[in-house]
This record gives C-alpha cells, structure tokens and sequence, in this order.
C-alpha cells in the first residue's frame, strides 16, 4: 500500500531522471526491447507505454527487462488496468484524469500515479487528497504553457507533467515553469521510424531532447 505522498515522491524522483518521457503506442511486443534500448541509449530512461494496443501488457513485460529503463503504463482507466500493468511490470502508472477508485487501486498495488488534471479544480481535490505531482492534460488543448504558468501562481505547491501536443517546438515553453519537472511527448519515438526499425534515429531524437533543460 503507498500513500498519496509517497507515491508524489516516487513519481517525481522518475520525472526528474529526464526532460521528457517518451509517450509509446506500441503494436508489436518483438520490437519493445529493441525500442526501449534505443530511447535509454539517447538519454531518456523513463518510458510510459500507453494501454491503447493489444500488445501493450506485453511491451510493458518486455521493456521491464531493459537495463537502465523505468517502464511505466499509461493511459490507466480501471483497477483492472492498474493490476495488469502492475503484474507486467510497470513501475508507475500515468492516466488522462483521476476518479477516486483509480487512485484507490493505485495506492492499493502500491504503484505511483502521475494522476490527469486540466484545470485548477481536478489540481486541487488530487492536492487535497496528496497528490503533488501531476500530469497536466491534455497540455495544448487546455490552454498550453499560459495555461499551466496560470495555475501554478496560487498553486505552487503542485509539479505538473505536461502531455498532449507538447513538440520540439514548445517543450522550452512547459520545461521553463517552475512548475514543470518534465514533460510527455511522442515525437521522440514517431511511428516512421518505429516501422522502419530505424533504432539509431530513434537514439538520436531522444539525446536531443534529453538535453532540453528544465
């Protein structure tokens, strides 16, 4: 059983270890580990592989055996997802909002949640209840890096993950709130050149953004 303040902790410590986290859809479990070497290789170890393919489960179990990567799971909606992507193997979990029976099965199987927040109001009950750190989204739709610099004046107390159309383009604009510890972001692992196999591009992608500062 973790508590909502140790699992903040837990999550910023993963947060901190790169500027951004690799958002993965991943349709064939075969290549997971060739994928999850590429990215720790360029500098980004934490890697959320989302549970929207068949093979999700599967790549999370896969990644789990990479040396230096801290596989979580995404886009966690239910206790049912949180027990699979916990049994997997994942070390944290992300998820588009926060119900009060998500966080309870997260806190029950002792996994860390980076719980979904759009607005001041979601911000504040996760707070309330112990929740520091957070994933705000969906980033650019909820009103981008204005946005997130809004809602951090009177509510320091809160670290946000940015997901959803952050970009090479606009990371700089979310990494430099103070209350921004990472972001998320997909265009490090394109699905180009996942289908293309293309590892050292893969590699190259994820060392620049690994080198944007926070």
């Amino acid at each position: 059983m973790i508590t909502p303040t140790e699992a903040s902790a837990r999550a910023l410590e993963i947060c901190q270890l790169a500027p951004i986290v690799p958002v993965l859809v991943v349709e064939d479990a075969s290549i997971a580990q060739d994928l999850a070497r590429a990215l720790v290789a360029g500098g980004l170890p934490a890697l959320e592989v989302t549970l929207r393919t068949d093979a999700a489960l599967e790549v999370i179990a896969e990644m789990a055996k990479v040396e230096g990567g801290v596989v979580g799971a995404g886009t966690l909606l239910t206790p049912a997802d949180v027990r699979a992507a916990k049994a997997a193997g994942a070390r944290f979990g992300v998820s588009p909002g926060a119900t009060d029976i998500l966080l309870d099965a997260c806190e029950a199987e002792d996994l860390p949640l980076l719980p979904g927040a759009a607005t001041a109001s979601e911000a504040m009950r996760l707070l309330e209840r112990g929740y520091t750190v957070q994933k705000f989204f969906p980033a650019e739709a909820a009103g981008g890096a204005a946005a997130l610099k809004a809602i951090g004046s009177p509510i320091p107390q809160i670290r946000f993950c940015p997901t959803g159309g952050v970009s090479p383009k606009n990371a700089n604009d979310y990494l430099s709130l103070p209350n921004t510890v990472c972001a998320g972001g997909s265009w490090v692992c394109p699905k180009d050149l996942i289908d293309a196999r293309d590892w050292d591009a893969i590699t190259a992608l994820a060392s620049a953004a690994s080198k944007l500062k926070v």
